[in-house]
């Protein structure tokens, strides 16, 4: 009511009063602002209070911090501002990206951080104060500890592929295609013929492991996998795991689950029977891919390894019975490739369906987490939603992949929201090709962008 009272009184001044009133009101109204904001004392003094820290993201003392935790957020009672210079540092170090909110809390961008690492920040004393004037007159001190990842030993080349991913993940996107069908290139030559640029990372898939080695795939000749890592690209695989049909022919497979004949009901829950047929098909397949994979350890080439996709879809044969057999199978799976046939050479790639945390097999099985999604409007948007929903389910912990997409987000909107995907992957085809997922007018915004590394713009990873 006081301030409604002032400002119809000066608002009724005379124009040629204008300048002169407005510089009245705005002494006027700061001075009521700071009234409002003290309080007076038992014997009438006007007492000014500081502002109080509320919480903190990390809070004080918590432990197995994600490495990827990009900024601390302190929250207090009211806005704050900061007296420069004001020298806030971690473990010693001068922070310098910091900015208040208005929604009361103060954001402090971090530099990267090191597993299994303690950090202390720490806040001077009469750096932080508040609209009524009046600092913290105390030293703020916020302690945290990183999370410590499961030991996990690779192959020179693997480790140096780890190294450079973690190097850029939140800070660019590594470009990728998917082979065509199985064991080609032919999407990342159609994208380079587009734009003069390739993909930094290119799939294959192991889909037709039962028919080779035949005339028209044999998946022990891996020159066009050698010939992708030679010339500076990122190798990924992923195996749609073909299994008997329900045809009744011979050489009839599938990996869709289903009862029609084009369908397979093979059952994932045999892999606790040891004696059961569907076990030992399960390890011979296994060893098969495995010899597949030692060709390409054995020529030093590390492969970033997705196995076992979109398991909670259900719609795979390896998902159909719930999570308890597919993390089963998928254990089984990392303990035979790793410690049986030695494959230190794989990079292991879990994805998420974003709603399907008791089925993530574990930290000490997974190194990068996936996820695979095919928007019908607005396809170029940001997904920061369903990233948000896999970093919850990883609790932050793990770097996370675009595995899959139909379009492409928008590498700008990524970074501005958020969804700082590892690397995007549209499927082969159409997903690929035509304008109504990306096209060739896309490709070339894309790859032209500074956010997106491309396979010219790759280190040597050998």
């Amino acid at each position: 009511m006081v301030f409604s009272h002032i400002l119809l009184s000066l608002g009724y001044c005379a124009t040629s009063k204008f300048v002169l009133m407005n510089h009245r009101f705005v002494i006027l109204f700061l001075f009521l602002l700071s009234l409002f904001s003290c309080k007076k004392s038992g014997n009438g003094i006007i007492e000014t209070f500081s502002p109080e820290l509320i919480s903190s993201t990390p809070t004080n003392n918590e432990t197995d911090v994600s490495i990827y935790t990009k900024e601390i957020v302190l929250i207090f009672d009211v806005n704050v501002t900061l007296k420069v210079p004001y020298n806030i540092t971690l473990n010693g170090n001068v922070l310098t990206d910091i900015r208040p909110g208005i929604q009361k809390n103060l954001q402090i961008f971090l530099p990267e951080l090191k597993e299994g690492t303690t950090y202390e920040l720490i806040i001077p004393a009469n750096i932080i104060k508040g609209p009524t004037g009046a600092f913290i007159s105390t030293e703020i001190r916020l302690t945290f500890t990183t999370y410590t990842p499961p030991a996990r030993t690779f192959s020179p080349e693997a480790q140096n592929v780890m190294n450079f991913l973690k190097q850029t993940y939140g800070i660019k996107t590594i470009s990728g295609t998917m082979a065509n069908v199985n064991w080609n290139t032919d999407e990342a030559d159609w994208v380079y013929a587009q734009t003069e640029k390739y993909p930094a990372l290119n799939c294959f898939d192991f889909i037709h492991f039962v028919f080779s080695p035949s005339n028209w795939i044999d998946y022990s000749n891996t020159s066009v996998v050698e010939n992708w890592w030679k010339a500076g690209g990122l190798v990924a695989a992923m195996w749609h795991w073909n299994v008997p049909a329900n045809s009744g022919i011979s050489d009839q497979y599938a990996f869709y689950y289903g009862s029609k004949s084009d369908q397979t009901l093979f059952d994932i829950s045999k892999i606790s029977d040891e004696n059961s047929e569907e076990y030992r098909l399960m390890i011979k397949d296994i060893d098969t891919i495995s010899g597949y994979l030692n060709i390409l350890k054995s020529k030093g080439i590390p492969v970033i390894w997705r196995p076992l996709h979109e398991a909670a879809g259900g719609w795979f044969w390896w998902g159909a019975k719930g999570a308890a057999p597919f993390k089963s199978l998928w254990k089984l799976m990392f303990e035979r490739m790793i410690h049986y046939h030695h494959l230190d050479n794989l990079i292991w790639v879990w994805t998420s369906e974003g709603n399907d945390a008791d089925w993530y097999p574990g930290d000490e099985y997974v190194d990068i987490v996936g996820r695979d999604l095919y928007p019908t409007t607005n396809i170029h948007d940001s997904q920061l939603t369903e990233f948000n929903k896999v970093k919850a389910i990883i609790s932050n912990r793990k770097m996370i992949a675009l595995s899959e997409c139909g379009g492409i987000p928008d590498p700008d909107l990524m970074f501005q929201k958020g969804d700082t995907w590892l690397w995007f992957m549209p499927w082969y085809g159409s997903h690929t090709r035509d304008d109504s997922h990306n096209g060739a007018a896309y490709w070339q915004t894309v790859m032209n962008n500074p956010h997106v590394i491309t396979r010219d713009q790759m280190p040597d990873l050998k």
